[in-house]
């Protein structure tokens, strides 16, 4: 029981220090973005409350002298376009290559997972050069092509949940007549509600918080999105911490408040598939059953 009661203890104790660790850069960010130029030129401490905790000035020069909503638009259009791109691309690769045999399929498997491994870097003059030729630099295409064309990773966690659902009812709704992508969009698709769910939090955090492709592709100023924007703070307002500060919150709290929403959806898809739907089966007879009333 001793054992037991130190084990629960250390758990605990770590725990408390990883959200030490993750909160405490929040806190300080937060507070000092609450803070007036005078009291940061006076040399107020990090963890110092401010002395009007309803400050919000420094958040209305953020967001008008830092372009913050066409900053968000430009961002929600590529965010949209390119994780969307990837969750219809990712999940039909991954169908085609799980369910319909063709030769050098496992050289074509081997090829993305090598494609996934070369740096880059090293192709960054060649990429720049296709798309400079496509006609795509300086406006949202480029950064949205370029998402949806070079996430592999969606394609392994797409075909390893197309791999668990049972071949036995891609055959049943053929022999109600479903042709491929009927299956596909009726059976295969709603069984990958958690995957698409871990898809769209992997990748959106990763197109969201992406500065080098906006920096590199949309140079123009009305182009700019929330990182580019933020990196504008850089110059007018390099000595002004408590405008970047409060830059940089508004910048973290749509990607807070959708992350926490997504998580709560892929934990709460997993418990329904295990507990209230009878487990797999259950969600597999509930898609066969939707593409019966269908």
């Amino acid at each position: 029981m001793t054992r037991r009661t130190v084990a629960r203890a250390l758990v605990h104790l770590s725990l408390v220090l990883a959200a030490l660790v993750v909160l405490l850069p929040l806190t300080v960010v937060l507070l000092t973005s609450l803070k007036s130029s005078g009291e940061m030129a006076n040399g107020s401490g990090a963890l110092t409350l401010p002395d009007d905790p309803l400050n919000l000035d420094n958040y209305v020069t953020a967001f008008r002298d830092g372009r913050m909503l066409s900053a968000f638009g430009n961002t929600a259009v590529i965010l949209v376009a390119a994780v969307g791109g990837t969750v219809l691309i990712g999940s039909m690769t991954a169908y085609a290559i799980d369910r319909f045999p063709f030769r050098f399929r496992k050289l074509v498997v081997a090829l993305f997972l090598l494609a996934a491994l070369v740096p880059g870097v090293t192709t960054q003059v060649a990429t720049f050069q296709i798309v400079n030729g496509l006609g795509m630099f300086d406006s949202l295409w480029a950064p949205i092509a370029l998402h949806m064309g070079t996430d592999i990773v969606s394609i392994y966690i797409f075909l390893q949940f197309i791999r668990s659902i049972p071949v036995s009812l891609d055959e049943a709704a053929r022999l109600d007549g479903a042709g491929a992508f009927t299956v596909y969009r009726k059976v295969i698709l709603p069984l990958l509600k958690p995957a698409i769910a871990t898809v769209v939090i992997v990748k959106g955090i990763n197109v969201y918080n992406d500065f080098y492709l906006p920096f590199l592709y949309m140079p123009s100023e009305d182009l700019g999105v929330i990182s580019t924007s933020l990196f504008r703070f850089k110059g007018p307002f390099g000595a002004h911490w408590e405008t970047i500060s409060a830059g940089a919150v508004l910048v973290i709290l749509p990607t807070l408040i959708v992350f926490l929403f997504l998580q709560r959806f892929i934990y709460n898809g997993f418990t329904r598939g295990r507990r209230s739907d009878g487990g797999p089966a259950g969600a597999q007879r509930k898609a066969v059953a939707a593409y019966a009333r269908q």
